[in-house]
């Protein structure tokens, strides 16, 4: 039994130090805290300045929506981006990779466009025919 005991004491002893992987971890979410709090000022910044410039008040729980649907798609395109660099077998991402998430991106928002306004596109493009 000591012997089963001083080779789990072994193994332990052997194993990775968590702590620094652990504390990598908790920088890497604080960053990410402090980028989401500066974008978020940033945009009630600009809300505020272009509210201002329409003569509009705009309400916090927009701006906050907003921020947040900002720093979701950022962190989505710079996952993205990094996919197309992997695909094409790179480390370190060019402006084509961005170039050509943006582009697959907006084709994908066209692609969503609700059926009545296709439905009117094609429909205005006939009447311009006759």
């Amino acid at each position: 039994m000591d012997t089963d005991m001083e080779n789990l004491a072994d193994d332990a002893a052997a194993l990775p130090d968590d702590s620094g992987e652990a504390e990598r971890y908790e920088a890497e979410e604080a960053e990410a805290d402090l980028l989401r709090d500066r974008l978020r000022l940033a945009v009630i910044k600009i809300a505020n300045a272009e509210g201002r410039k329409a003569g509009m008040e705009v309400a916090d729980p927009v701006v906050a929506c907003v921020a947040d649907l900002a720093f979701k798609s950022a962190e989505q395109l710079a996952k993205d981006v990094e996919l197309f660099a992997q695909h094409a077998g790179r480390k370190s991402i060019k402006m084509e990779d961005v170039i050509l998430t943006v582009r697959t991106f907006s084709q994908e928002l066209k692609g969503k466009e609700p059926a009545s306004e296709r439905k009117r596109k094609k429909a205005s493009k006939k009447d311009e025919r006759e």
